[in-house]
């Protein structure tokens, strides 16, 4: 029997609802159009999801600015709808977590229209507020990060858009409050929670000002134009400095352990997922989160074999220094950031790209997060008509080049669309028909379905075609599920100075008990051939294989599942190729 939780084992999906599936028709998705599809998530292979929010707000960051913390917003549907969504995703054996948004509320939310009414309201210390701008910080989004109330005559923070008002987490009351929104979908039955930006939620007690010589808006342009190397180091510098002091301050640490013993009090293993790399907020291994995501991956420009290497080094290294043997979580993509089609491919050999991108992230050790749409290839969709942007952090932007920075009004829309975060959160693309199915014709999307759904970047084509990247994902999620040792074996690094390719193990230890394992099944070698040259490899004098030979389980090549030596193995370009070793 397995020692390892639901949470070690599982794939998850992330689904952004207002963009997954629309069931009544009205150009946005909702909870019918998501149960409609959890049949297909099923045949996918996915054991999770993670629902982006889903609650009751104003969207002026897409749902990310709540103003009721135990509600449907209306477009998706109702509270029954959302049981009905998490009941019919429990008895396919599909886990739900949500997104618990602990930083900001919407400035709608009624708290907020409370504790802006005056300084005797019995809210009033529900948010972080101060008679005169206390330093120059800046809000991520649109600028200043203090706004005036006339009502109170004072400015109140916000890290975010000034729609999304800072909570004051040193208020008892809102802890209070706050936690009763946990324990509600708890409650419910959910699975856990995605912790959206934990690391905003204390600010540095003192206030400081940061040092950057220029704004928001002037430091995006600096970043657009920076053409050197010392430019580069210059902006990477002043993003970091800008926004320092409004990260990581003290009592964060506390919070989540608060947090944990709330979770802990339900059945199930309900697990915690922060948005953050900082391994330090998995506590003790007990007391803090279950799972922080591996960024440094995704931050990567380029994928290569090398940067590979020393990212998982560095991680594993890290996860191992730990008070226990922490677990490490691995994604490339999220609705935050440019699609990894897009982002990671060379415009040659996009497609191999990423199915080799795909078997990285479900290969390596770890929980693999996968974002809707990675698995038929969708890619950035660059929308130029500032008209039809709904990201308010693109439009802020657009505005401030044209009438601050007076750049051209073609080349700031530009601009606007490849920063957006629009760009990757179009609607889902279901067929070939009008919309790309995601609604019926006729009808307008909330945001333009991306054109290359009649190419066959669409779930219905590619259901039908054997070698489409679709049924891809669907073998290779397969594959996973049914190795032990990918699914818990550890990762041991091998010919670590290839540069045109990565190999690497996953072995279980007999003594670790962690998976049942035959002798055949505890050892899987994996090989990433990043190059578009056929390769020759030998691995008969790796220790682990030495005198055995590899039976082949996985190979984006075409490939008969026999048995191989380890000696002169062909590799041909860019295949993904999965053995184990017997």
């Amino acid at each position: 029997m397995s020692k390892l939780k639901w949470w070690q084992t599982a794939v998850f999906y992330q689904i952004y609802p207002r963009s997954f599936a629309d069931g009544n028709g009205d150009g946005i998705g909702d909870f019918k159009g998501m149960i409609e599809k959890l049949d297909y998530l099923q045949e996918l292979g996915i054991d999770a999801i993670w629902l982006s929010p889903h609650f009751p707000s104003p969207n002026w960051d897409c749902g990310y600015d709540i103003s009721d913390y135990c509600n449907v917003a209306p477009e998706y549907g109702t509270l029954d709808d959302f049981n009905l969504f998490l009941a019919e995703s429990h008895k396919r054996n599909i886990r739900v977590i949500l997104d618990l948004v602990l930083n900001h509320t919407s400035d709608e939310h009624p708290w907020f229209l409370e504790s802006k009414s005056g300084r005797d309201n019995p809210k009033a210390n529900w948010y972080v507020w101060m008679d005169t701008p206390p330093n120059n910080w800046q809000s991520c989004f649109d600028g200043d990060a203090w706004t005036y109330v006339p009502e109170r005559d004072q400015y109140y923070y916000h890290y975010f858009m000034k729609q999304q008002p800072d909570l004051n987490w040193r208020n008892p009351e809102v802890k209070q409050a706050m936690w009763e929104a946990v324990r509600f979908w708890l409650g419910l039955g959910v699975d856990g929670y995605r912790l959206d930006a934990i690391g905003t939620i204390f600010e540095d007690p003192n206030l400081t000002p940061h040092n950057v010589p220029m704004n928001l808006a002037e430091l995006r342009r600096f970043s657009e134009i920076a053409r050197t190397s010392k430019e580069f180091k210059l902006r990477d510098r002043y993003w970091h400095d800008m926004f320092k002091h409004q990260w990581g301050g003290p009592g964060l640490h506390d919070l989540m352990k608060e947090l944990r013993a709330i979770l802990d009090e339900y059945d199930g293993d309900r697990m915690l997922v922060g948005e953050d790399d900082n391994i330090d907020y998995m506590g003790n291994g007990n007391d803090e989160l279950h799972l922080v995501f591996n960024f440094p991956l995704m931050r990567m420009e380029r994928i290569t074999p090398s940067r590979i290497r020393r990212n998982q080094k560095e991680r594993l290294t890290r996860l191992e220094t730990l008070p226990f043997k922490g677990w490490q979580c691995n994604t490339l993509g999220n609705h935050d950031s440019s699609r990894i089609h897009t982002r990671y491919g060379d415009k040659q050999h996009d497609a191999e790209l990423a199915r080799l991108h795909a078997a990285l992230v479900l290969t390596l050790k770890g929980t693999p997060f996968l974002y809707n749409g990675e698995e038929i290839g969708m890619t950035d969709a660059i929308i130029t008509d500032p008209i039809k942007l709904r990201d308010t952090m693109a439009t802020w932007y657009y505005d401030r080049l044209v009438n601050e920075l007076k750049v051209d009004a073609e080349e700031a829309a530009l601009r606007a669309a490849e920063m957006t975060r629009d760009r990757n959160r179009t609607p889902m693309q279901w067929s070939n028909g009008p919309n790309g199915g995601f609604s019926p014709a006729g009808v307008e999307t909330w945001l333009p379905v991306n054109t290359n759904y009649r190419k066959g970047i669409n779930v219905r084509d590619q259901q039908r075609l054997p070698n489409s990247l679709l049924n891809y994902y669907k073998h290779l999620l397969r594959v996973r599920k049914q190795s032990p040792a990918l699914l818990a074996g550890e990762y041991i690094p091998i010919h670590n100075t290839a540069k045109d390719y990565l190999a690497f193990l996953r072995s279980i230890c007999p003594e670790s008990g962690e998976l049942q394992a035959k002798d055949s099944d505890r050892s899987v070698l994996v090989v990433l051939n990043f190059s578009e040259r056929q390769l020759e490899l030998d691995f008969s004098r790796v220790k682990e294989i030495k005198g055995r030979n590899l039976q082949v389980l996985f190979s984006s090549a075409e490939r008969l599942l026999t048995t191989k030596s380890p000696r002169g193995l062909i590799i041909s370009p860019f295949e993904v190729f999965i053995a184990e070793v017997r």
